[in-house]
């Protein structure tokens, strides 16, 4: 069935629309650099780890996920302002200390691969999206926003994205890669809900409202002192949403909170304030895509691909991009 999956649902055979996979761009080739050795080089002595990494994991998605469309979601914008704005913090320990405007700290081996891995999306033709002045988790989350025709997939190896986790108008799930692909985990509200204790109806915005109180030092986010976690998730739970819970601080007699979470939460406010503005992914986000979504069922460019895998001795890589495109189509 062209552009369908079908699932077998109390014996019956249900025609299921093929996903719609929204690749965490910059999370995956980072996970590919890490991952495979600095020895994988070009015939010129670039490394290429990150972009040999990343295709590989492009030709597994369009194998075992079947997308219909897909979309490689790019950061214009790795450290928003507007986001720097509200909490200064966020992020700043990734400035390269001699970077100008604010430059990540990017390993010296992964700048130069980046332009690569954006030369073999055109190539092959894999539309790719970015918004001026957000990141991918800003573009990811306002494609998955809009959507009402196809099931969501997010790949990605950041727990910061399974906010975006829904049952209607469409369901989406994120793919999560933080133990590599053989262990990937496929997150929706359920699967949220139990993992983190967090209520299940509208399970994005109750995980989304625990990393707020919770923090995560890897993006400057403090978080409130003396709430971890397990307490986070249980305030959200106790009280339904983050908004709950703030009200109930200066609700005196609310005393489902205790004196120590009041207390807690009470001496981080100016925090409070700020952080669902750092936390939230956009929903509105002014994105632009550079083509249509469609999985291409051949390279956009075929001379170019080749000049590539030859240039950059991707040999085995893109060869199995390009077989899984042709599996696909088959």
């Amino acid at each position: 069935m062209s552009g369908s999956l079908v699932e077998a649902v109390s014996g019956t055979l249900v025609a299921v629309s093929s996903p719609l996979v929204l690749l965490d761009a910059a999370s995956l080739y980072f996970r590919a650099f890490y991952a495979l050795p600095e020895s994988m080089t070009a015939p010129d002595g670039t490394p290429v780890n990150a972009v040999r990494g990343f295709v590989d994991t492009i030709a597994k998605v369009i194998t075992d996920r079947r997308p219909g469309r897909l979309v490689a979601c790019l950061d214009a914008d790795w450290r928003p302002e507007f986001r720097v704005a509200a909490l200064p913090s966020y992020k700043a320990h990734r400035v390269a200390a001699d970077g100008a405007d604010g430059e990540e700290e990017v390993p010296d081996a992964l700048s130069p691969q980046v332009p690569i891995i954006l030369d073999v999306l055109d190539a092959v033709g894999i539309a790719t999206a970015e918004a001026v002045g957000y990141e991918a988790d800003d573009v990811i989350g306002t494609l998955a926003a809009r959507e009402e025709t196809d099931p969501v997939e997010v790949i990605t190896g950041d727990r910061d994205l399974f906010q975006v986790v829904r049952e209607r108008p469409t369901p989406v799930r994120v793919l999560y890669l933080g133990r590599g692909w053989a262990k990937a985990e496929l997150v929706g509200p359920a699967e949220l809900a139990a993992k983190y204790a967090l209520p299940e109806v509208d399970a994005g915005r109750a995980y989304a409202g625990m990393a707020v109180l919770r923090g995560d030092p890897s993006d400057g986010l403090p978080g409130v002192a003396g709430i971890g976690e397990k307490t986070a998730a249980k305030l959200i739970s106790e009280f339904g949403s983050l908004e709950a819970v703030l009200a109930a601080v200066h609700d005196g007699r609310d005393r489902k909170l205790t004196t120590r979470a009041r207390t807690a939460l009470l001496n981080a406010q100016d925090y409070l304030a700020v952080a669902p503005t750092v936390v939230d992914v956009a929903v509105d986000a002014p994105v632009l895509q550079d083509r249509d979504d469609a999985v291409p069922a051949a390279p956009a460019d075929p001379d170019r691909v080749a000049e590539l895998t030859r240039h950059w001795g991707l040999g085995s890589s893109l060869p199995r991009l390009l077989n899984a495109l042709e599996r696909r189509r088959a």
